[in-house]
């Protein structure tokens, strides 16, 4: 495995860290008074998602994870699995659901998610930052609502509950932002 220096750093790299594999997602370099410089890191797990906030002597060797982005289609459930396919080796890869479990509110048939693989073993697997959706249960529009302003509960056609502005009728498609929930616009 390959090894970088703490002074090369960056947001988004992954790095070997007591035995597991972390993102780094924040990093300082700080030279006190006295004593000697050093790196002060924010670290994500990527398997638990847990954060740490190590500090690294300057210059200290740090084991660099590569990891495999590639994009993988969901096709459909199979049981306990949901079976994906890479899309460019069309090989099919059956996952557990617990590995798709955060993903099932807007997981549908087709979709092109974005997959990290280290050493053949998957590590996440990450839907479209936005996707397209057919409401299929909300309440009606009533007059005068929209100038309120109040959002409303919906119900997508996977079954995922979004708040909706108002003027959202049974049969709209919206746009999604998977990261957070939230409504984007009407498509």
């Amino acid at each position: 495995m390959p090894t970088i220096s703490s002074n090369e750093f960056k947001n988004g790299i992954t790095i070997r860290y007591e035995g597991q594999l972390w993102d780094i997602i924040e990093f300082q370099f700080v030279k006190p008074g006295k004593g000697t410089p050093f790196i002060r890191t924010k670290l994500k797990s990527l398997k638990t998602g847990q954060v740490l906030e190590p500090n690294f002597d300057a210059k200290q060797a740090v084991e660099q994870a590569i990891l495999d982005k590639v994009e993988w289609e969901y096709l459909y459930r199979d049981g306990e699995h949901y079976v994906f396919m890479d899309t460019e080796s069309f090989d099919q890869h059956h996952i557990d659901k617990k590995k798709v479990e955060p993903l099932l509110d807007f997981l549908k048939e087709n979709t092109k998610c974005s997959a990290k693989v280290y050493e053949g073993e998957l590590i996440s697997i990450a839907l479209p930052d936005f996707m397209e959706f057919d409401v299929v249960e909300t309440e009606p529009h009533l007059k005068g609502q929209q100038a309120a302003g109040g959002n409303k509960p919906a119900k997508l056609d996977t079954g995922a509950k979004v708040m909706v502005p108002g003027f959202v009728i049974v049969g709209t498609r919206i746009k999604v932002d998977t990261r957070d929930r939230r409504y984007v616009d009407r498509c």
